[in-house]
C-alpha cells in the first residue's frame, strides 16, 4: 500500500508541473540576451508598415483650398473645406502602397512627414504646389496587461503613443503582472526584437517612452502563485487518494473487526 501511495503521489506531482504554468508566454531562458533600449527610441516617430491602412488627402496650390478665405466664415474670415478627394490604401507586403497618377510608392519605414513630403514630390509633376495630409487609421499595438483574459488589442491614434500610454489604454499592469518584467517585442527583420522594461522604478521610465510602433507586443509577465496553482491541480488526485485510503480502511476493519 505504501507504494502505492508514493507512485501515485509522484505521478501526480510530474502531471502537475508540466501544466504548472500552461498560459505563461512569450518565454525566454535565463541566459536570453536582451535587446537594448537606446536613447533616441522615446522621440522615435512612428515609422509606417505593412498592412497600414492609409488615408491620403491631396490637393494642388500649397493646399489653398483646404482655407477657403472667400466665404467669410470662421476666425478672420476662414472656414475649412472637405471638397479634397480623400484616397483610402493598404500598405501591402512589399511596402507600397497604389497612389493614382503615380502608380505605387514604396512607403514603408517612412514616417508620416517622409511619405507626405515623397509623395508631394511625385504629385509635382502633374500638379502645382502638391499639398499631401497622410493618415494611418489602423495603427494598434496588443497588450498582455498580466492576468489570463485580459490581453488587448489597443488601436493607436496618437502617433507618438508610449508604452506607458499603450498600457494605460488597457487599464494598467493587472495585480498579478510584474511591473519589473515587461517584455517589448518588435516584429523585426530578420528577427523579432525584444527589450525588457522595468517600471517598477522611476529610473524605468526610459523604457515606458519608448514610442510603440504598429503591431508591437507588449506583455507584462505574470506572478507564477506556485502554491495556488499546485493546489488547484493536486485537489483531484487527493480526492481520488482520500477515496482509496477510506476504502481500504473500511476493508481491513471488515476483515478484522
Amino acid at each position: 500500500m505504501r507504494k502505492f501511495l508514493l507512485l501515485f503521489i509522484a505521478l501526480a506531482s510530474l502531471s502537475s508541473c508540466r501544466i504548472l504554468r500552461p498560459n505563461l508566454m512569450l518565454k525566454t531562458p535565463k541566459d536570453y540576451v536582451f535587446d537594448q533600449l537606446s536613447d533616441t527610441m522615446s522621440d522615435e516617430e512612428y515609422r509606417i508598415s505593412i498592412t497600414d491602412d492609409i488615408s491620403l488627402r491631396i490637393l494642388s496650390n500649397e493646399g489653398f483650398k483646404l482655407v477657403d478665405f472667400s466665404n467669410g466664415g470662421g476666425a478672420g474670415g476662414a472656414t475649412t473645406t472637405t471638397n479634397a478627394s480623400t484616397i483610402q490604401t493598404l500598405v501591402e507586403h512589399d511596402g507600397t502602397i497604389k497612389v493614382p497618377l503615380i502608380g505605387r510608392v514604396k512607403v514603408q519605414g517612412l514616417t508620416m512627414r517622409e511619405a507626405e513630403q515623397l509623395i508631394e514630390t511625385k504629385f509635382s509633376e502633374f500638379y502645382v504646389g502638391p499639398y499631401v495630409i497622410l493618415r494611418v487609421t489602423n495603427k494598434r499595438v496588443s497588450v498582455f496587461p498580466g492576468a489570463g483574459g485580459a490581453g488587448r488589442v489597443i488601436p493607436i491614434t496618437n502617433l507618438n503613443t508610449t508604452v506607458l500610454e499603450a498600457l494605460a489604454y488597457a487599464g494598467g499592469i493587472t495585480e498579478d503582472g510584474k511591473a519589473y518584467r515587461i517584455k517589448l517585442v518588435r516584429n523585426a527583420k530578420p528577427k523579432p526584437r525584444v527589450y525588457l522594461i522595468d517600471l517598477s522604478t522611476i529610473e524605468g521610465l526610459k523604457g515606458g517612452n519608448t514610442v510603440v510602433q504598429a503591431n508591437d507586443v507588449i506583455y507584462v509577465e505574470p506572478r507564477p502563485r506556485f502554491i495556488s496553482r499546485a493546489v488547484g491541480e493536486l485537489a483531484p488526485y487527493i480526492s481520488v487518494l482520500s477515496s482509496v485510503i477510506l476504502i481500504f480502511t473500511y476493508i481491513q476493519l471488515v476483515k478484522h473487526p
